[in-house]
């Protein structure tokens, strides 16, 4: 499985590198959008995949990032890529400052919790606070990428720049996965107890997981309100949630469980969309094939569990 990984991940990104140039302007939005849609989904993996906490609030982070890009562009002026600091480091003090207090909460409770945090920020949205998110409508007419002030207005330069986000996120995870942190994460999920009798701090990395992923989160909001030129409340209400937790579930808590489970999710419906209502059906009876024949994912991780003997004298010490 390691030496398919290794040539596997150069193929993808020569595949999405020249993707775009064989594609009409309608599958080049189906493209972008799957790249953010991935972007978002990595960082519910770190969530929800790397230290098994049940958050069904991540449209919430997403839809910061998407707003505070908004929002500096239209009234304030901001170029779009300026505005990518705040667009990640608000969303990533907020899940931080979001988190402290929830954290002790495990399964349902904090699944329950999340939810009514994700249905506040959209009535706040809708309620247009401070005059600046536009209410119900959102906020129209962004202005397009620029560099050096030069404006891309092509897809494909959106496309290039969701490219480019994503490649920064696999990074991001790739060096998290061998990092202290990615393996406290890791047996946090697989044992919290026994996490914790071997000097791990939970509540710690369960602040940290929940701001990186916020962080990460704000930036594909950049990119998704860069695509679209715009921003609305109905783009990050709770069932938009519920499709990242799905797609961290049905693609396992891998990077290449992640991205099939976005293909599966959002671009095979795409492709059938000919078939309208009926994709659905199909595609919701594929989903619950998948989760029975595969119950840890398509493409589950795989990483070393804590030492049995650790867990062991946990609990009988317990």
């Amino acid at each position: 499985m390691k030496n398919f990984e290794r040539y596997a991940f150069p193929i993808f990104f020569v595949v999405m590198a020249i993707l775009p140039t064989l594609l009409d302007p309608r599958w080049q939005a189906v493209a972008i959008t799957f790249l953010i849609f991935s972007v978002v989904a990595l960082s519910q993996d770190i969530i929800l995949g790397k230290a098994g906490m049940f958050n069904m609030g991540q449209a919430l982070f997403f839809g910061m990032g998407a707003y505070i890009t908004a929002i500096l562009n239209s009234h304030y002026g901001w170029p779009i890529l300026a505005t990518i600091p705040l667009a990640v480091l608000l969303p990533a003090l907020f899940g931080i400052v979001l988190a402290a207090p929830i954290v002790h909460l495990r399964g349902d409770y904090l699944l329950v919790v999340t939810i009514g945090f994700n249905i506040v920020f959209v009535q706040v949205l809708q309620n247009n606070l401070g005059g600046v998110t536009g209410g119900p409508n959102g906020i129209f007419g962004l202005d397009p990428l620029s560099f050096f002030g030069t404006q891309l207005t092509s897809q494909l330069a959106v496309y290039y720049f969701a490219f480019i986000v994503l490649l920064f996120t696999l990074w991001v995870m790739s060096n998290l996965q061998k990092s202290k942190a990615g393996r406290a994460l890791h047996y946090l999920r697989e044992d919290h107890l026994a996490a914790e009798s071997i000097g791990i701090n939970t509540r710690v990395y369960k602040i940290f997981a929940f701001g990186l992923g916020a962080g990460i989160a704000g930036l594909a909001g950049t990119v998704f309100a860069t695509q679209y030129a715009a921003v609305s409340p109905e783009a990050f209400e709770f069932i938009v949630s519920v499709l990242f937790f799905s797609i961290v579930l049905v693609g396992g808590s891998s990077i290449p469980g992640v991205l099939l489970g976005v293909f599966v999710m959002f671009v095979l419906p795409e492709i059938f969309r000919e078939f309208a209502t009926w994709r659905y059906f199909v595609f919701g009876f594929a989903m619950i094939l998948a989760m029975i024949l595969r119950p840890r994912g398509i493409w589950p991780a795989t990483f070393g569990k804590i030492p049995k003997f650790l867990i062991k004298e946990t609990r009988h010490g317990a």
